[in-house]
């Protein structure tokens, strides 16, 4: 069910539609009058049909956006609160010595000093 601004959106957006197709159709009638050959007549012709084109993917691009701002102002509760974070990233800390020394300091070992040991030598 559309909503009454997208209702309201997809009318006038019709309605300029309309009056293009009419526009085109009287500069039609004015290039089939000043034309003198049957090329400049098929000219006109086609012409008239690629304004008349345009002016209904003009339509079909403008009730696309009104669609798309209605769905979005019913979702916009979704927005901006849900944060994903990546598979495998914690952004809370980083693993011990993983950090990157900072700039003019002295490279400090890393803990523990000969690598992670396990207790379990099955693991």
């Amino acid at each position: 069910m559309l909503s009454a601004r997208e209702k309201i959106g997809n009318m006038a957006t019709a309605a300029k539609v309309r009056f293009a197709i009419y526009k085109a159709k009287a500069q039609e009638k004015a290039e089939m009058a000043r034309a003198r050959t049957k090329e400049e007549k098929e000219m006109a012709r086609q012409r008239r049909k690629a304004r008349e084109a345009k002016a209904m993917m003009d339509l079909h691009n403008a009730k696309a956006n009104h669609a798309a701002g209605t769905l979005n102002a019913k979702q916009s509760h979704l927005h901006g609160h849900h944060h994903v974070t990546p598979v495998g990233a914690n952004p809370s800390h980083q693993p011990v010595g993983t950090a990157v020394p900072m700039s003019g300091s002295t490279a400090a070992p890393t803990y523990p000093a000969g690598g992670y040991h396990t207790r379990n030598k099955y693991i």
